[in-house]
């Protein structure tokens, strides 16, 4: 499946020669694929036949990668007919992670986290049992701000925001990522998946990207996961598990000094994990809220039309003034979406001048 990026996907379905191919955005026409010496494959447009296709008997595995709000109807679709979900939209989770999990539960679907920090995770837990976890440690690359004031980063633009030290990511995911707020995303992701309180939760920043999450037990023993930054990596894993197999990913070279630090984030500098831990603490509908107002926010700031340093001003005010839902149905938390989509997008930048 694609959005808009249709000759990616036909180069996708001329090597794997799928059964089904979806184009996302309806103003799209299906390509005649046929004409390329191609075998015919079903093409389908629009987001609502995800959801039909995944529901089928012959579907055993769904890999939820869409980025933002839109990926919550196929993760849906996946935990409510117990499938195997390799979960790699964390707003998914950051939105309606108590529905999904606990559908989850009913439906004996499995969930297997994609992002590199709560598969690392994911694997820290087998070393112990659930009853004997302390806490869990996010860790986090910094972006390419670690280390700036809160007056320099009122002079960063959507070209400095695009460049991460690490990871090569598309516009949104890379801004949250310069903001913090995609860590602020993981924790509240990280506090369903893992069913644990957010007092329990801490993130440390690892410049190196190499250990991808820690996880603590009572008796102070700390179990990791590292390894080179490769998203091939958690995927086979979310794909194989539980088997492990040779992995296109880059091992360690153990014979070449290594230097590992772990430093606290600065929450003045970067106030979105402050926002994160209150949503994930709070519950509720304060998830589908902050993700929300945040995509419209940094949707305005790649725009140009709203600072950098006041993305999470519009996130922190939009998350004030919504009407809180301690236990909210669905379609509650989709009308809170939309709700604070509106609200973020009739902002104007003095308010926080």
């Amino acid at each position: 499946m694609a959005h808009r990026s249709v000759e990616r996907l036909c180069q996708q379905v001329a090597e794997f020669r799928p059964t089904w191919a979806v184009i996302g955005a309806e103003d799209i026409a299906v390509p005649p694929m046929a004409s390329r010496g191609i075998p015919e494959t079903n093409w389908h447009r629009g987001l609502e036949i995800v959801s039909a296709l995944i529901q089928r008997s012959d579907i055993e595995t769904v890999v939820s990668a869409m980025v933002g709000a839109a990926g919550l109807p196929a993760t849906w679709a996946a935990v409510d007919s117990g499938k195997r979900l390799a979960l790699a939209n964390k707003e998914s989770l950051v939105i309606a992670g108590s529905l999904i999990m606990e559908r989850a539960s009913q439906t004996g679907a499995t969930v297997i986290p994609v992002d590199s920090e709560h598969s690392a995770i994911f694997q820290c837990l087998q070393a112990g049992q659930r009853q004997d976890l302390e806490r869990i440690i996010l860790t986090a690359s910094g972006g390419p701000f670690r280390g700036y004031s809160r007056e320099q980063l009122k002079t960063v633009t959507p070209e400095m925001a695009l460049k991460h030290p690490t990871w090569n990511m598309g516009p949104k995911i890379s801004v949250d990522s310069a903001t913090m707020m995609n860590k602020a995303l993981e924790i509240i992701e990280a506090r369903w998946l893992f069913g644990i309180p957010a007092e329990k939760i801490v993130v440390a920043i690892h410049p190196q990207s190499w250990i991808h999450s820690l996880v603590e037990f009572r008796d102070g023993s700390v179990i990791s996961q590292h390894s080179p930054p490769d998203m091939r990596l958690p995927i086979q894993y979310a794909l194989l598990y539980p088997d492990r197999a040779e992995s296109p990913a880059r091992k360690t070279d153990w014979t070449q000094t290594q230097t590992l630090e772990l430093i606290p984030p600065d929450l003045d500098a970067f106030p979105a994990l402050r926002l994160g831990f209150a949503a994930a603490e709070s519950g509720g509908t304060s998830g589908a809220v902050l993700n929300a107002a945040n995509e419209v926010a940094v949707a305005r700031f790649l725009a140009r039309e709203l600072p950098f340093h006041q993305i999470t001003c519009v996130v922190n005010d939009v998350l004030n003034h919504h009407e809180f839902e301690a236990r909210p149905s669905l379609e509650q938390l989709l009308k809170v979406d939309r709700l604070a989509r509106e609200e973020a997008a009739r902002w104007k930048t003095w308010h926080f001048n």
